[in-house]
């Protein structure tokens, strides 16, 4: 008999893990639990989510319940009797009497190396950290924040110029065969749930936008890395002359610029050589920008906002 499983997930990526699941003969996705249609876009459209269409593509049920833990949620999933569930950034709390449906219970691909980062934003932090490895776990849910005991784990490298959006596709293609090999060995009996230890955990809260402002403060480094981590929201950014301003960059090891020789720059202090533009950091480091957009305007190159800033000596981003 095919394990029968039920697959609940929203963004693209939980793509690669449903594909994986649907591919296999010995499984059967019976349905695709995803968010409800959002008006999107300027004209406010509704638009399904990238989990919706896979399954439609594949001739799968969805359901698309606005509370997944409602009296009506709860009997579609009474009704199925899934061997498993399977789920993969779907954005809702799952609650203890739908834990309880299936056999095997609930199992969840997370993006980090539990108990680090848990929480709904794990990419984002892990990079802001400035970590250079992380990978997917596989896990039972239970009624806990990403608490449940560990199943089978994947480990990558982060790299150093790597952003959330490049990491967060690498670590779903991760996934697909993580979930595929704990659902086998999990229904064969060949794993032994392992408790975590809480002692080891870390948090990777929502993102807010204003977790996007820079300290210029921080070394450069530090700012690079809120830069990568931030894409592609809310996107790293500063105040210049009242309005938001974000901005992109690396940090260099060396820079000449206009500051006198041998004083250090107030951090955010704009540095120009050249019509090229840097900003100092903390610790006497500095940020070579590349772009910069401010509020209302388009993206343009760093070269060309300092063309057309006329910025005058000391001016500092704040």
């Amino acid at each position: 008999m095919p394990l029968r499983i039920v697959f609940c997930g929203t963004p693209a990526f939980a793509l690669p893990s449903l594909r994986a699941l649907i591919a296999e003969p010995d499984f059967r996705v019976e349905a695709v639990i995803t968010q409800p249609d959002r008006p999107r876009g300027r004209g406010g459209e509704l638009s399904s989510s990238p989990v919706k269409a896979a399954a439609i593509e594949s001739g799968i049920e969805v359901y698309q319940p606005e509370k997944i833990k409602s009296d009506p949620a709860f009997d579609f999933l009474h009704r199925l009797a899934p061997d498993v569930i399977v789920i993969i950034a779907y954005g809702q709390i799952i609650s203890q009497r739908l834990l309880d449906i299936p056999r095997l219970g609930w199992v969840n691909v997370h993006a980090s190396l539990l108990p680090k980062y848990r929480g709904a934003a794990p990419i984002n932090w892990a990079i802001i950290n400035g970590e250079t490895r992380t990978g997917v776990t596989t896990m039972q849910v239970s009624a806990g924040l990403d608490t449940g005991p560990i199943l089978l784990k994947s480990e990558t490298h982060i790299g150093p110029d790597e952003t959330a959006q490049e990491l967060a596709a690498r670590l779903a293609e991760l996934g697909a065969p993580l979930i595929v090999e704990t659902l086998r060995r999990l229904a064969g009996g060949e794993i032994t749930p392992q408790p975590q230890d809480d002692s080891q955990a870390s948090l990777a809260p929502l993102l807010k936008r204003d977790d996007g402002r820079i300290d210029w403060s921080q070394p450069a480094h530090s700012v690079y890395n809120r830069i990568r981590g931030l894409q592609p929201w809310p996107g790293a950014f500063t105040t210049f002359r009242g309005k938001t301003c974000h901005v992109w960059g690396q940090p260099v090891t060396q820079l000449k610029t206009d500051a006198a020789p041998g004083t250090i720059p107030m951090p955010g202090t704009i540095l120009t050589e050249n019509r090229e533009l840097a900003v100092a950091c903390g610790s006497g480091t500095i940020l070579e920008l590349e772009f910069v957009q401010l509020e209302g305007r388009k993206r343009i190159t760093a070269r060309e906002f300092a063309s057309g800033a006329r910025l005058s000596p000391s001016e500092r981003f704040v």
